[in-house]
């Protein structure tokens, strides 16, 4: 953790990945992120991976050096707090993450009307204010059906758009930052979920294909479209996957495998240039089936290591338990990773940001609070409350310290 954000305080009202994810993106730099939840945990606060005493892995990796406070914001005086919160004066405050819906208490111009500066960034499902999730926008863009198994379409276990809206509201928020710090003015930041899906889809010329070709992308199962990648089997059945996209990866493969005269053969043959990414992807199949007899002739161990001498792009495949509990890639030997004590969980590998700025400290990252863990602290230094006053709210039931 690199602190290059100190100073920079956002409130966050969020669930599920993105949004949390962007909040957790700041905090991972050094912002100061100031998450509410209802008391007893919101929409996601037992979310799948659970541990044996039902604590939420999921929850506490997305939250991971956030600060917590528990409230009751389903009650007028619960609203009125946060909105003090959120509207809370200081060059470092007045910034608003939220994927909740924005109306009634959370509508743009409620909020405003405590700091006209306020920079709020929203997120929705569509561009419409509807709700999606992760696979309801995938499905479509059409994406699964390139990954079909006969007839029917496979969805991609990767949350990728959720994460990727993640990137784009840590970015949407230190880009309002900045153009407040150069104007005085805030913004309401719109986003969307299937907005940032399309967007993507434009930018990777899956729309012009259509467009311009008149087709669609068709499914190429393990090969890299567009250039030569593909998966084959190891004389002990593990498997790697293999990629030429540029031309030294290309050539490192043809070395390895020893099939120079055979490749060039095929060139001739076929009347193609495989200097050309497009014409090795036209003669992937051919291709393949040149380089399977050396990998069926070694084993994962031999493989890895002509690979490795020959600079090959290449990849093994493996479970996530095989990646936790065996590549040192995935673990404390990797400077990304560190071993963290999580209350209420217990010691886990714990990634920081990927991030990595030269000539700041790096620090382990901070775990995820327990619910409510901050509740008092910030009533008083954020809001200016008094214990008294803290009290008579907890006695109300409005608000709730650390919940294990």
């Amino acid at each position: 953790m690199q602190e290059i954000l100190k100073g920079m305080r956002v409130i966050e009202g969020s669930a599920f990945i993105a949004a949390p994810s962007g909040g957790m993106t700041l905090a991972q730099l050094g912002a100061d992120v100031i998450r509410f939840d209802l008391i007893g945990g919101g929409l996601d606060y037992r979310r799948w991976p659970i541990d044996s005493k039902g604590n939420s892995l999921y929850w506490h990796g997305l939250n991971k050096g956030k600060r917590s406070i528990a409230i009751d914001f389903r009650r007028p005086e619960g609203q009125e707090l946060l909105g003090e919160l959120i509207a809370r004066p200081g060059a470092d405050a007045g910034i608003f993450l939220s994927n909740f819906p924005a109306r009634g208490w959370l509508a743009d111009e409620s909020l405003r009307a405590g700091r006209e500066d306020l920079i709020y960034l929203s997120l929705s499902g569509d561009r419409h204010g509807g709700s999606a999730l992760d696979y309801t926008v995938n499905c479509r863009l059409g994406l699964p059906w390139l990954s079909a198994v006969g007839e029917r379409p496979v969805n991609n276990p990767l949350p990728a758009w959720d994460l990727l809206a993640g990137q784009q509201i840590a970015l949407g928020l230190l880009a309002a930052e900045r153009h407040r710090r150069l104007t005085g003015a805030g913004q309401f930041v719109r986003i969307a979920l299937a907005d940032v899906a399309l967007a993507v889809m434009g930018h990777l010329g899956y729309i012009a294909e259509v467009e311009v070709n008149g087709t669609g992308r068709q499914p190429v199962g393990n090969h890299v479209f567009g250039s030569f990648g593909y998966d084959f089997a190891c004389s002990c059945g593990r498997r790697v996957m293999i990629v030429g996209v540029s031309p030294k990866q290309w050539l490192a493969i043809v070395a390895v495998t020893g099939t120079g005269d055979a490749v060039n053969a095929l060139e001739k043959e076929l009347k193609m240039d495989f200097k050309r990414e497009g014409d090795r992807f036209r003669a992937r199949e051919r291709l393949a089936d040149l380089f399977a007899p050396w990998f069926a002739q070694r084993d994962f161990a031999a493989a890895s290591a002509e690979l490795d001498r020959h600079e090959v792009c290449w990849g093994p495949y493996q479970t996530v338990a095989e990646l936790v509990e065996k590549d040192a890639e995935c673990s404390s030997a990797n400077p990304l990773f560190s071993r963290v004590e999580q209350p209420g969980i217990g010691n886990l590998l714990t990634p920081s940001q990927a991030l990595h700025f030269g000539d700041l400290e790096s620090t382990p990252p901070a775990p995820a609070p327990m619910l409510g863990q901050h509740t008092d602290e910030i009533l008083a230094q954020e809001l200016g409350l008094s214990a008294a006053e803290i009290g008579k709210l907890h006695d109300r039931g409005l608000v709730a310290g650390a919940t294990p």
